[in-house]
């Protein structure tokens, strides 16, 4: 099989029940972040792309969330700050049965989440943006 194009390729590879899990967080996103393009970012779903370049001069493709199936969870990542701190590590103590770092979001199936939690994150990360370089912590 070649390698997936569109988003729904990408999720169309998965098997179940992993495809289930990733179609509803797809659907989820996309009814909260209504105006982030759908693009598939490497070997994930991404959503909202942006060029980001920092003060070093370094610079690249992003996405504002993106998703991938992971091998023994799925993971969800938000490339967004406030107030000096990631947006995911504000929502960590509303995300039991997640691990969650800087800016993902770790969980084995999505039974395991409140999904209302993750729709509350997700809705807020599209309307503040991407983080920027000198919260990032990126040079």
């Amino acid at each position: 099989m070649s390698e997936p194009g569109t988003p729904q390729e990408y999720i169309d590879t998965l098997a179940e029940p992993r495809r289930g899990d990733i179609a509803a967080l797809d659907a989820l996103i996309r009814e909260a972040a209504p105006d982030l393009e759908p693009v598939l970012a490497g070997r994930m779903l991404g959503y909202g792309p942006f060029h980001y370049r920092y003060a070093s001069g370094r610079e690249g493709d992003a996405t504002l969330i993106a998703l991938a199936s992971r091998k023994r969870y799925i993971s969800l990542y938000v490339l967004c700050s406030t107030e000096g701190a990631y947006l995911a590590e504000r929502y960590a103590p509303r995300l039991t049965g997640a691990s969650v770092g800087k800016s993902c979001v770790r969980f084995p199936r999505l039974a395991a989440v409140d999904t209302a939690v993750l729709r509350e994150l997700v809705a807020e990360a599209a309307r503040l943006g991407p983080a920027d370089a000198t919260t990032a912590g990126h040079a």
